[in-house]
């Protein structure tokens, strides 16, 4: 295919900025004219996915809007109503489907996602804590200016910092930040293991329609999008949910089943997610953690679990497996082409080493935003069938261990076998690490639809 027009596309949506430090504007639109001339003005700050000949800056600026909010920048009905069903109803409607109730009910969010009253995201990423400042300070003038918007309220997020250096870890303490596809047409390192799994057992990148709207995707088809075309092509959706995580009950958890299991505290977290804190995948390296693996781009995403069908090396409910379910599933892998989504995101809150002191009430955890062509088919489908319920890997009612809204209920089998170092163990009465806080569904535009926004030129004839 002939390489994608990157000047045209947010960057978010093409490349991991891997900035250390971020804040989320969440803008309320109160004059339909106004919001349009602040879309107009920020257009000249919005980093597009052009490559970055001299380094990367120093900072980003990115949008995206709810349904509400493109019915508050007046858009016409017949585009509003265009939108895929999902989109035009927001995550707190979809609940239900979600798995989204008991403690991950929307009474329970913040109160930011309670009520409808968030029209847009503006993400600033950025290298430095001063950066970040600056930009965030340039983008805060600019809404008083315009008077486009009201900032409701910022979501700071930031790496975790361990010994004075961001690293790619999350609370918990595992390394994340391993599984995003690649997509054809956009240029990015690649590594073995992030595609499409290929007959003779090499990778291939995904249909650029998975990310991409106005694109073909896996079966050829192009996803629903909204009208006029040019509105949509060039851009997706993403999907933002602020993930509480519950450390303290995580590590209680942990410490307390490891005293029971034969395999020893670490194997067993392994065994929860399907690597080793350091990131090693459980399916190449099951008895010990390997630095030379989980370093090495080659290898750290290479793997299948076609050749492990029992989970007797990362169990069948292990978190990287449920999520991404590889080959485990048959049909070498081409069952779950069309369920990958891209993540983007950063923890938040303050990081407490093992062995310091926390607590379930402090404000830690992780932004999870995920991009993808289609929110129903990818993410809904993922956090419905396989986080949420399963009955793909043979598990029932088993939700995954990690994010399963399990509300003290849930069960999780690690598969073993004769070995005294990898037993068969059972964890039951699982309580939830995680808990939802809130979030929505966004429509990130391409440059040019963000520029008909700004005109009021949206016409879906």
């Amino acid at each position: 295919m002939s390489k994608l027009n990157e000047t045209d596309i947010q960057g978010f949506v093409l490349r991991g900025y891997n900035l250390p430090v971020a804040r989320y504007f969440f803008l309320h639109f109160e004059d339909a004219a106004r919001a349009r001339m602040l879309i107009g003005r920020l257009l000249h700050h919005v980093t597009t996915g052009q490559l970055w000949d001299g380094g990367k800056p120093e900072s980003t600026v990115n949008i995206a809007f709810t349904q509400q909010g493109l019915a508050a920048l007046e858009l016409p009905d017949a585009t509003l109503l265009s939108f895929p069903v999902e989109f035009q109803q927001g995550m707190k409607k979809r609940a239900g489907i979600l798995g989204d109730t008991g403690l991950n009910s929307p009474e329970r969010w913040d109160e930011l996602w309670r009520d409808d009253r968030v029209h847009a995201w503006l993400g600033i990423n950025a290298q430095s804590p001063a950066a970040l400042d600056h930009r965030c300070a340039a983008m805060v003038e600019l809404l008083e200016e315009t008077g486009g918007a009201v900032a409701l309220a910022a979501q700071e997020a930031a790496a975790v910092v361990i010994d004075g250096k961001p690293t790619t870890r999350e609370h918990f303490g595992f390394t994340d930040g391993f599984g995003n596809p690649d997509y054809l047409g956009v240029g990015r390192s690649s590594q073995p293991g992030q595609g499409k799994l290929l007959p003779n057992g090499s990778w291939a990148p995904l249909a650029t329609g998975e990310l991409l709207l106005g694109y073909a995707d896996e079966a050829g088809e192009l996803p629903v999008a909204p009208m006029p075309h040019i509105l949509a092509s060039n851009g997706t959706f993403m999907v933002y949910r602020k993930l509480h995580q519950n450390l303290a009950t995580f590590r209680a958890y942990l410490d307390e089943h490891a005293a029971l299991y034969g395999g020893g505290k670490e194997k067993l977290a392994a065994k929860f997610i399907g690597r080793w804190r350091d990131g090693t995948p459980l399916e190449l390296s099951p008895d010990n953690p390997d630095s030379s693996i989980a370093q090495d781009p080659n290898r750290s995403t290479n793997f299948t679990y076609g050749a492990d069908p029992e989970g007797m090396r990362c169990p069948i409910g292990a978190h990287v497996r449920r999520v991404h379910p590889r080959d485990a599933f048959g049909f070498n892998g081409k069952l779950i082409d069309r369920r990958r989504i891209t993540r983007r995101g950063l923890p938040y809150g303050p990081f407490a080493a093992e062995g310091e002191p926390a607590s379930d009430t402090e404000e830690r955890g992780v932004i999870f935003m995920a991009l993808n062509a289609s929110i129903s088919r990818q993410f809904e489908f993922v956090q419905q069938q396989w986080i949420e319920y399963g009955n793909d890997p043979h598990l029932g009612n088993d939700k995954d261990m990690l994010m399963g809204n399990h509300g003290g209920r849930g069960k999780f089998v690690v598969q073993g076998d004769a070995s005294a170092a990898n037993p068969p163990f059972i964890c039951s009465k699982l309580p939830n690490f995680v808990e939802l806080r809130g979030g929505d569904y966004f429509f990130l535009p391409s440059i040019t639809a963000l520029g008909m926004l700004a005109m009021g030129l949206v016409d879906p004839r």
